[in-house]
């Protein structure tokens, strides 16, 4: 049995998530991290039970009003203690397998962060194509090696090299029924819109057209998005919509600014 001495030696790792009316997923996404040496959830306003069941499975509850997911992110990163971090959405679950892989390059420490492969689903079916896998997220990393990027949306961790490759694969469920998807699109195409809006950018009233037509043919057809079955045709639907309504947000912003 290790004595006191091995056990200090052994780095924490604290697990990031943010949220927002996360009831539905929350307490899965936690009992998937409970080998980390603690949770933290930073919450932006829920109206639903998403505080009370975190702070029933054991999870830190801090209130932070949104801003960008960069961000909101950072803030979360902030809270944590451990030498390590594990960023979590939570829609995205941490398998046994993974979570002995998680714990044996933490305890190795040859890299500063660790990007892991993400298979997601859509309406309840994994996805091998359509550019959803396998998904290389950078999510594990030295607290004080990396940091978030501030980009409102598609926020990314930029972490000092050197930086390792998992194996097993974060799974992750951000599409359980249609009826996601459209609430999703309409929340990521206003946060793309208003990205592109602060940049600058001319957006013309064809840009969403032509590049909505292109996103489902990269989809659907470059990445054999075909292959993943009536799922797949819905996915590459879904997708090109979103990018269409990001472009013509961003237009109709511009127009109403002059």
């Amino acid at each position: 049995m290790p004595d006191a001495d091995e056990k200090r030696s052994v780095p924490r790792l604290s697990a990031v998530i943010i949220t927002r009316d996360e009831a539905r997923n929350i307490v899965p996404c936690l009992e998937s991290l409970s080998f980390c040496d603690e949770r933290i959830v930073v919450d932006d306003g829920s109206v639903d039970d998403t505080v009370r069941l975190a702070e029933a499975a054991g999870a830190r509850v801090v209130f932070h009003p949104f801003e960008g997911f960069g961000a909101q992110k950072g803030f979360a990163l902030s809270q944590a203690t451990g030498e390590w971090v594990l960023s979590l959405d939570a829609d995205e679950r941490i398998t046994p397998v993974l979570a002995v892989e998680i714990r044996r390059a933490i305890e190795t420490g040859s890299a500063n962060g660790y990007d892991i492969p993400r298979q997601s689903t859509f309406c309840g079916r994994p996805m091998r194509h359509s550019g959803w896998f396998p998904d290389y997220v950078l999510r594990l990393f030295r607290r004080d090696k990396a940091h978030f990027s501030s980009d409102i949306v598609h926020e990314r961790v930029i972490c000092e090299a050197p930086i390792g490759r998992l194996s097993a694969p974060i799974v992750h469920h951000p599409v359980l029924r249609l009826e996601d998807s459209l609430s999703r699109m309409d929340r990521y195409s206003t946060a793309g819109a208003e990205r592109i809006a602060a940049s600058g950018r001319r957006v013309w009233f064809v840009t969403g057209i032509v590049r909505g037509y292109w996103t489902f043919v990269r989809t659907y057809v470059l990445q054999l998005g075909f292959l993943d079955g009536h799922e797949g045709f819905l996915l590459a639907v879904a997708n090109a919509e979103g990018t269409y309504y990001r472009y013509m947000k961003a237009w109709m912003m511009g127009r109403r600014r002059g």
